[in-house]
């Protein structure tokens, strides 16, 4: 099987190959064998995109790491939920909030399930959420739930530490304390047997020896209790370094609001007798807003919404593409991400080993990138070329129709033959776009009128494609694309002469030629290569959507559809 050279895979720079590299050498040091993976995950909201791509970026390291290393060296990513954590605030998106207030502080995996279903408790239900958008995709992981781990003793040789070096942890953490809670901290949050709440409270005595602490319960009563065994919890930011020197973790992300705390986890892990794990911090992800998406308040993108508008590769490349920088979230970057994904499949076929190891769909697919599904028009030497979103979306557009079967009507007469056995993905790909236009483009759709300039170009334009019509064989997209530039560079206001090669002679075509056939044919403010679009679309129906917009009909259409679903007070 073709691959890289090992001097390739050293010197590639996207960075999953940057922190595979720095874990080879973090290997090299410790001696270690095995490599484990984690990503945290605080159930005490419905999981949204940021969980996912925390997953989705540390499998591409994992990946990475093995490619780097021949996978000779075993590894494993656990999913870990902190679902033992108390339900500080009740989420904004249950169904009955008002019901979940007497289950306040309880740990989540003790508060009910609000939602139908067959689980039982709230943080069972959104880990079985958060586990079935995972496998949505086919990642490798393991699942871990600090409930089941905290009961079943796994933790327990480190509290039973944790108690022994418990000044040593409070030294770490007092000084970033304010003086009130200086004055009532715990790093250990037991459990009250009275109420079952998660409590913060002062500890009255820790007992290394005898592996307890005492404390004043709810009810006025000094309760002791084993660290071990389930009974008590640690406070989040002991409990992240607990967790990595029990576990022995190696790699760990986190968003950047956990960046200044990074070093108290680290402290604490080596306090407890582990080392701590190499990491990697991504920015936040933002609503429309510009607000921190949150899985109380709900707002963003959940994984449901964006795999109901497009595919699971999109979103994995939205999460690969620079995780360092904050991005806004929400559905108007989903057509892009498709878009740039089916873009970096098709260049993927074409590349030598040293752009493919930095081609997102190489640490999406893990290195082993699919095919991309092309479609080529009528004629024997037509070109190949896929299907993008945005082109199905002006198509759905121009037809004023989110039939799939209306879209399957135009790809067929582009390229008899086609249909969702030949091409499965393109199918899902209309499907998408189906939906995307009915819930997106049609209500936000905005037909111009031409001004006078526009209305002799988009008359030259239908007398350029005329020239095309009733040939032997179609006119290519590229045939078509050409007389768009031509009609474009021989009218003032669209000519470029900053372009790159153009001359006084032949100049360059400036984008408001193609803006404006994009807000006066398709009521878009930008759209696809409208040569394609011409292509799929047809130039008999091209011709005919022009003298419909030169007309007015287009805009008049529109506003009446839209007039007729307003309310009668509007």
């Amino acid at each position: 099987m073709d691959r890289p050279s090992p001097d390739l895979l050293a010197a590639a720079g996207a960075w999953p190959f940057e922190q595979a590299r720095a874990l080879v050498k973090r290997l090299e040091k410790s001696g270690k064998g095995s490599v484990l993976f984690e990503t945290g995950y605080g159930p005490s909201g419905l999981p949204h995109i940021g969980t996912f791509g925390e997953v989705a970026r540390t499998t591409m390291v994992r990946r990475a790491f093995e490619t780097l290393t021949d996978g000779k060296i075993p590894t494993r990513l656990l999913v870990f939920s902190d679902d033992m954590d108390g339900m500080r605030k009740i989420p904004d998106n249950v169904p009955d909030r008002a019901a979940l207030e007497p289950y306040l502080q309880m740990p989540l995996t003790a508060v009910p399930n609000p939602f139908p279903g067959p689980e039982k408790t709230f943080g069972r239900h959104n880990n079985a959420m958060l586990r079935r958008f995972l496998d949505t995709f086919g990642f490798e992981y393991e699942f871990a739930s600090a409930t089941d781990y905290y009961a079943a003793g796994k933790f327990d040789a480190v509290l039973l530490r944790a108690a022994e070096r418990y000044d040593d942890i409070m030294k770490v953490m007092l000084p970033t304390l304010g003086a009130e809670r200086q004055a009532t901290y715990s790093p250990f949050l037991p459990i009250s047997p009275a109420s079952g709440r998660v409590l913060y409270v002062p500890m009255k005595e820790v007992d290394a020896k005898a592996g307890t602490i005492t404390f004043a319960d709810e009810d006025g009563r000094d309760i002791t209790l084993p660290v071990t065994g389930g009974r008590v919890k640690l406070q989040w930011k002991p409990d992240f370094g607990m967790r990595w020197a029990a576990l022995d973790v190696d790699f760990e992300m986190f968003g950047k609001d956990h960046q200044s705390n990074a070093p108290i986890y680290d402290r604490i892990c080596e306090i407890l007798g582990g080392k701590a794990p190499q990491h990697y911090v991504y920015e936040l992800f933002l609503d429309e807003n510009g607000q921190k998406i949150s899985k109380s308040k709900g707002n963003g993108l959940t994984i449901d919404e964006w795999l109901t508008y497009a595919s699971p590769e999109s979103l994995a490349l939205y999460m690969y593409q620079r995780p360092r920088e904050a991005k806004k979230l929400y559905f108007d970057v989903i057509p892009r991400a498709v878009d740039e994904y089916l873009s970096f499949l098709d260049a993927y076929q074409r590349q030598d080993w040293k752009n493919r190891l930095g081609n997102p769909v190489w640490h999406i697919h893990g290195g082993e990138p699919p095919a991309p599904e092309t479609v080529a028009a009528q004629g024997e030497n037509a070109p190949r070329a896929q299907v993008g979103f945005s082109m199905l979306l002006n198509l759905a557009a121009v037809a004023n129709s989110d039939d799939p079967q209306v879209l399957w009507g135009f790809l067929r007469r582009y390229a008899p033959g086609l249909s969702p056995g030949t091409h499965p993905r393109l199918a899902k790909l209309v499907d998408y776009a189906a939906r995307y236009f009915q819930d997106f483009v049609k209500p936000q759709k905005q037909y111009r009128s031409a001004d006078d300039v526009e209305t002799e170009a988009l008359r030259k334009l239908d007398a350029a494609l005329a020239t095309l019509e009733d040939r032997a064989s179609p006119a290519t997209a590229e045939e078509i694309q050409e007389k768009i530039y031509d009609v474009g560079r021989a009218i003032p206001r669209y000519q470029d002469l900053k372009a790159k090669g153009a001359t006084p002679e032949r100049p360059g075509v400036s984008l408001d030629w193609f803006n404006a056939i994009y807000q006066i044919l398709l009521g878009e403010p930008r759209g696809p290569r409208f040569g394609s679009f011409v292509a799929l679309y047809g130039i008999a129906n091209t011709r005919a959507l022009i003298a419909k917009a030169l007309s007015g009909a287009l805009k008049r259409e529109h506003e009446a559809a839209l007039a007729a679903k307003l309310p009668k007070s509007a």
